[in-house]
């Protein structure tokens, strides 16, 4: 759990695949930590990608992710309904990093009023170094930062984790059309923030 995160290079099994993941999910409740062990090696990915479709910040995932599956293996015996895990974990994912969000706001708001002049806060360093395709993992990654969340939520979701339109509709509470709308309205915001900058 405590390896570094790429969001931009996750991928995930094909949705259908999560049932599969049905005699996992039961020897889980029964509190089999192999098991455990288990779901975190085959979805990790794709709960990071959950978390920085919401808090746009890399740099967190880890930390959030950690919290993320503690708390699925303190709060398993909630899980009423077996078939339905999947929504149940993307919802723990999605409030978790939401309250990292508020509590980083909070914390930024304090110190505020402490620092007139906050230090400037180093770049990120790429693993790719300074190679082209490194440079473009880079802008793409911060024009997916920058979408608003209403739109890098889905967007995340779609092209990082592979979810179906249906999938995503069902975890944010949307309808399909809406899905399909707010994704078509990021990849024109993407466009726009990144012409001239890759390929």
């Amino acid at each position: 759990m405590g390896r570094a995160s790429n969001c931009m290079d996750m991928t995930m099994a094909p949705a259908e695949n999560f049932e599969a993941d049905q005699p996992v999910i039961d020897a889980l409740r029964g509190g089999d930590r192999y098991a455990f062990e288990e779901l975190v090696r085959r979805h990790d990915r794709w709960v990071r990608g959950v978390i920085f479709g919401v808090l746009g910040d890399q740099d967190r995932v880890d930390d959030v992710a950690q919290q993320v599956w503690i708390s699925l293996w303190d709060r398993i015996s909630e899980l009423r309904d077996t078939r339905a895990w999947q929504a149940w974990l993307y919802r723990l994912a999605r409030n978790a990093a939401i309250d990292a969000g508020r509590e980083a706001t909070r914390r930024r708001r304090g110190m505020a009023g402490l620092l007139s002049d906050p230090p400037k806060r180093a770049a990120p360093t790429s693993p790719y170094g300074a190679t082209k395709s490194g440079e473009q993992h880079t802008e793409v990654l911060s024009a997916i930062r920058a979408l608003p969340a209403l739109y890098r939520e889905p967007f995340v979701l779609r092209h990082v984790s592979g979810w179906s339109y249906k999938e995503i509709a069902a975890v944010l509470g949307l309808a399909v059309d809406s899905v399909e709308t707010r994704l078509v309205r990021a990849r024109r915001f993407l466009r726009e923030l990144l012409k001239d900058k890759v390929l």
